[in-house]
């Protein structure tokens, strides 16, 4: 427990970067339209972000809802630009139309990364076979955090799947960081801390207002406080 947990926000712009810097957070995701659940943000977004904080980012790469790949070679180009824009690290995920891995489009994005770190996101709660997908992406270049929620539906369903995964940290397909979000509330944190989960993730949580509305630094600073034991 004496480890500091990381904290994750998810930023829409300058705004909410600032602000979730000031509460407390160690890294941000960035991301546009929530309304499709997090798609990659402009460029210039990303520049302009990368110039008012000093914390970590994660960027997305991801260009419609679901979690298909689609366009491959726009996926890739797009990581150029963001790469251009200052992004040196990401967060990516897609299968196929069975729930499987798509191993073939992961592994095109990673290359144009060039070991850029990267998370793979929520797609593994809707993974046919969690435990599979995991080994199959084990050993990809800069795979180092898995975001889940441990079911499709949430913290809440998941909590029980997060302690199990935790149990294998170390093992093959299970070597990178969880770092728990979706549905994550206050109550949930300290069971995944005794798990030894030491990393979090909160979307709508720093954000009172809702997506509306900005992020707040009191509400990050909630989390951050929790997180500390204070």
């Amino acid at each position: 427990m004496s480890k500091r947990a990381v904290l994750e926000v998810i930023a829409l712009g300058v705004e909410d970067a600032i602000a979730a810097q000031a509460g407390g957070a160690d890294r941000l995701e960035l991301v546009t339209d929530m309304a499709a659940d997090g798609l990659s943000p402009d460029p210039a977004v990303v520049a302009a972000i990368r110039a008012a904080v000093t914390i970590d980012l994660r960027v997305m790469l991801r260009l419609s809802d679901g979690f298909a790949a689609g366009d491959v070679g726009r996926l890739t180009g797009t990581a150029a630009e963001l790469r251009a824009a200052g992004a040196d690290q990401f967060v990516l995920g897609f299968l196929d139309p069975e729930g499987d891995v798509d191993l073939a489009a992961v592994e095109r994005v990673v290359d144009a990364l060039d070991g850029c770190p990267w998370t793979f996101h929520r797609a593994i709660d809707r993974a046919a076979d969690r435990d599979a997908l995991r080994k199959r992406l084990s050993g990809l270049p800069g795979l180092d955090t898995f975001l889940t929620a441990g079911a499709a539906t949430g913290v809440d369903e998941g909590l029980d799947t997060l302690t199990a995964e935790a149990a294998h940290t170390g093992t093959p397909g299970y070597e990178p960081r969880i770092m728990v979000g979706g549905g994550l509330r206050l109550e949930h944190v300290s069971k995944l801390r005794s798990a030894g989960i030491d990393a979090f993730h909160i979307g709508g949580a720093a954000r009172p207002q809702g997506w509306t509305g900005p992020v707040c630094a009191d509400a990050v600073g909630v989390w951050r406080g929790m997180l500390d034991g204070e």
